[in-house]
């Protein structure tokens, strides 16, 4: 591993475990086991050390959902996919330490919480946009009443809406895997009786 992953990983962890505020350089430097000078020479202020992790993040979270490949023509199989995918991914304990670190940091730190609104939520909804564009064009949703951007962002806020807000309000007891599908299928069917043609 290079230095640079190296030290986002450190920093990564002690981010997550502290957040933005508590976590100094000298523990990020003993988590990335480099030295201190190392860490400044990529990462000039903590600030730019905290949104090479936000960025990484999100990055990741995004590739996921990227490989999904919806070869079906089934909508519903196709939202589904995307929606558990998603929900693995603000649910882990990862999306979710991170998800508090940046509320909690969002108004003392406006322009990171803004970079992980970028990099995260709108680019899923950029992402799951292509799914229902494609879907548009096969007749199998019609968007036309809110637009494909909205369409996005309404399903999902369906997928994270009480599985997100649960899962960062009950850290010791995450949902089970039926309660995820149970979330899910909601999600789904509601989103397809809003804008399904068939």
């Amino acid at each position: 591993m290079d230095k640079v992953k190296m030290v986002v990983a450190g920093a990564r962890a002690v981010f997550l475990e502290h957040g933005f505020t508590a976590a100094t350089t000298d523990m990020i430097q003993r988590a990335a086991g480099v030295s201190k000078s190392t860490v400044y020479a990529y990462y000039p202020t903590k600030e730019a050390l905290f949104e090479s992790v936000i960025e990484a993040e999100c990055e990741r979270a995004l590739r996921e959902v990227g490989e999904i490949s919806p070869s079906q023509n089934n909508v519903r199989e196709v939202l589904t996919g995307l929606a558990r995918a998603y929900m693995n991914i603000f649910l882990s304990p990862g999306g979710l330490a991170l998800f508090r670190v940046i509320v909690g940091e969002a108004p003392r730190f406006p322009q990171l919480a803004r970079r992980f609104y970028l990099v995260g939520p709108q680019s899923m909804n950029k992402l799951v946009a292509r799914y229902l564009d494609k879907a548009c064009a096969d007749g199998a949703l019609d968007v036309s009443s809110v637009g494909l951007e909205a369409a996005a962002s309404v399903f999902n806020n369906l997928v994270r809406s009480e599985a997100q807000i649960q899962g960062l309000t009950h850290p010791a007891s995450l949902p089970s895997e039926a309660q995820q599908d149970q979330w899910i299928d909601l999600a789904v069917t509601t989103f397809l009786r809003a804008f399904g043609t068939k």
